[in-house]
């Protein structure tokens, strides 16, 4: 009796999944023993909103805000807060100190390739986003009486589309940036911007007309908006989508063409 020898499937995309997960698992471990990550990323924007929540006027509805509470329009700046902290703050040194420090390069010998790094490290500070997210809607909700968002897929299309440009623009920084000293420079030089045209000093609502049309073409100041209109019930400005969307690809383009494994 004769038998016949199967040729066996090769091992390396298995070894490399495998290795995807593993690498999934011990970052997760690794990002939950850093508590001012966490701290900055799931903590703060709430508690800005709160301490913000608790100065009276901004609880009285505004005949310039068309009808609205300053503390409605902080809801949705919670939610860019954390997206940018967790995307430019975050993420662009943990990135640029395994590549200073050889990782990535080493990485690179074996089956599991760095891009998996650069995947787990994308989905664990989006996961911490949208647990951020969960986090200002319910205080929103329960604590200063915030509605829940009105149209809810164009909410979650907005945001989404924000996450995408948020943690591309930390790609970015982490590719121009050898170092993770002028990692947290360049980062710096950009959170700040950053937090401006999203709203955190000044809701965008709120900004002079020119002004605001300067701030509506950056991606952060296009989510803004047009969160605050699936808020109040309808389906985000086109354009507003198409700019965060423009932005997110240009770059993740960038991030890639700029970025070194070693």
């Amino acid at each position: 009796m004769t038998t016949t020898t199967r040729p066996r499937p090769a091992a390396r995309p298995v070894t490399a999944r495998g290795g995807a997960t593993a690498v999934l698992k011990a970052e997760a471990r690794l990002f939950l023993r850093e508590p001012a990550a966490l701290f900055w990323i799931l903590v703060f924007p709430t508690a800005l909103l709160c301490v913000l929540g608790a100065i009276p006027s901004f609880r009285e509805p505004s005949p310039d805000l068309g009808g609205l509470r300053v503390v409605d329009l902080y809801v949705p700046i919670a939610l860019l807060l954390a997206l940018i902290t967790a995307g430019i703050q975050s993420m662009p040194p943990v990135l640029t100190g395994y590549r200073e420090r050889g990782i990535l390069r080493r990485m690179s010998t074996t089956p599991v390739r760095p891009v998996a790094l650069v995947g787990a490290q994308i989905a664990l500070h989006g996961a911490a986003v949208a647990v951020s997210a969960l986090l200002a809607l319910a205080v929103g909700r329960i604590v200063f009486g915030v509605a829940l968002p009105g149209h809810v897929p164009g909410y979650l299309v907005a945001f989404v589309l924000a996450a995408s440009a948020a943690l591309a623009l930390g790609g970015t920084v982490s590719a121009v940036s050898r170092t993770t000293k002028i990692t947290q420079a360049v980062g710096s030089a950009v959170f700040f911007p950053a937090m401006f045209t999203s709203g955190v000093w000044l809701p965008v609502a709120a900004m002079p007309d020119a002004l605001q049309r300067i701030v509506l073409l950056t991606p952060l100041g296009a989510a803004a908006r047009a969160l605050d209109q699936a808020a109040a019930g309808g389906w985000p400005d086109g354009t507003l989508l198409a700019i965060m969307a423009l932005w997110a690809v240009l770059l993740t383009v960038a991030a890639q063409r700029w970025f070194r494994w070693e």
